[in-house]
């Protein structure tokens, strides 16, 4: 093996990383996207068996994603000022006068699973050029 031919294998490796790197961001905020979305979905249909007294609540549930550099980040939950969005904390977390009714955190417990699976995913195709 020459030293030519381990030049060309390491050039070819270095430019397929350099493309893996430039598309990753766009790709990965998409993945960031969906994961969100589907967070917020989950949370809304479970907040919707709270009961009629927030029936507004679920509608409050909102998704936002943020993309800075290689920064990627989705903020999800309920928007304060639109509808029931304040009783987000007390809805979640209970207070003393009344139960929690977890919502957020099991709707994030249960894409997480398939959040990571999505990135690995992604990772490979991104690797393999597909």
């Amino acid at each position: 093996m020459g030293a030519g031919f381990v030049h060309d294998e390491l050039g070819r490796w270095v430019a397929k990383l350099d493309r893996v790197l430039s598309e990753a961001p766009d790709e990965v905020t998409k993945v960031v996207a969906r994961g969100a979305l589907n967070v917020k979905k989950d949370a809304q249909a479970r907040a919707k068996r709270i009961g009629r007294h927030v029936r507004r609540y679920p509608y409050a549930i909102t998704y936002e994603t943020r993309r800075r550099m290689a920064d990627i980040s989705a903020d999800i939950g309920p928007e304060v000022g639109k509808g029931q969005g304040s009783l987000g904390s007390i809805l979640e977390n209970g207070s003393p006068t009344s139960p929690p009714h977890p919502h957020m955190l099991p709707a994030g417990q249960a894409e997480a699973p398939r959040f990571e699976r999505a990135l690995e995913d992604l990772a490979v195709r991104l690797l393999e050029g597909r």
